[in-house]
């Protein structure tokens, strides 16, 4: 490294500077509600409204503040381009406790076609996750994609090539539904909705090694921030008489 070379990294006063900042921004109960959702899933300003009881203006004002703090960013959908969806920047909350999430007996990670993303993610929590995993998709294809096969070959995942599904043929009740591509997220409705939104872009339409492996590392990251939630949460609750532990 060349000795004069100046570190992107700010001063520790700014540091604390800026910490300052993202807490006093989440002093507010309306906006530390939205981080508490966003932390495990992927938004529109409207959802987040609809699921705080706010009215759009207050939700503009509120995510404002967020992304002047640097804790929003704003993604363009891949399926309906006229929506965006608002993430949390990773690594800002990564002293925060992650927010509460439901007792889940499966993890179900639904895609369109059921052959990168949704498998991708459902091999990883086989290797991270507390619980079984299953993927399935709104529209699945007929096989796995080869550079997903690949991919999970290099890093020692189990992914079988042929193995896809439709997603009415594997969620049961007591799952928690993972959407980790919009267009699932926006074709799955009502009573079908996923339980959370994963906005991960498709690398199938990139269809590069690069665009899967980033496709890998976010659901990588994702994972490892829901995984020890959910085992919280199960430990928390106590096993039914009987039960057997497996």
């Amino acid at each position: 490294m060349n000795a004069e070379a100046v570190s992107d990294e700010p001063a520790p006063t700014d540091r604390l500077q800026h910490r300052a900042r993202v807490h006093a921004a989440l002093g507010d109960p309306a906006r530390l509600a939205m981080v508490d959702l966003l932390r495990l899933g992927d938004a529109a300003p409207g959802e987040l409204g609809r699921r705080l009881g706010l009215a759009s203006n207050l939700v503009a004002h509120h995510v404002k503040v967020l992304q002047e703090v640097g804790l929003l960013r704003r993604v363009r959908s891949e399926g309906d381009r006229r929506r965006s969806y608002l993430q949390l920047v990773p690594g800002v909350l990564d002293q925060l406790a992650a927010a509460p999430v439901r007792g889940a007996q499966r993890v179900v990670f639904v895609c369109t076609r059921n052959s990168a993303r949704s498998q991708l993610a459902a091999a990883l929590w086989h290797h991270r996750g507390p619980t079984p995993a299953a993927s399935a998709g709104t529209r699945p294809a007929g096989r796995v994609h080869p550079r997903a096969v690949a991919l999970a070959r290099r890093h020692g995942l189990d992914l079988d090539p042929t193995r896809t599904a439709h997603v009415t043929d594997v969620v049961a009740a007591g799952d928690l539904v993972i959407a980790v591509c919009d267009n699932a997220h926006e074709e799955l409705t009502g009573a079908d909705a996923p339980d959370l939104h994963w906005s991960v872009p498709d690398p199938v339409r990139v269809d590069t090694d690069a665009a899967f492996e980033s496709a890998y590392t976010d659901l990588a990251g994702r994972i490892d921030r829901l995984a020890p939630a959910i085992a919280r949460t199960r430990a928390a609750i106590p096993a039914p008489p009987g039960a057997h532990h497996v």
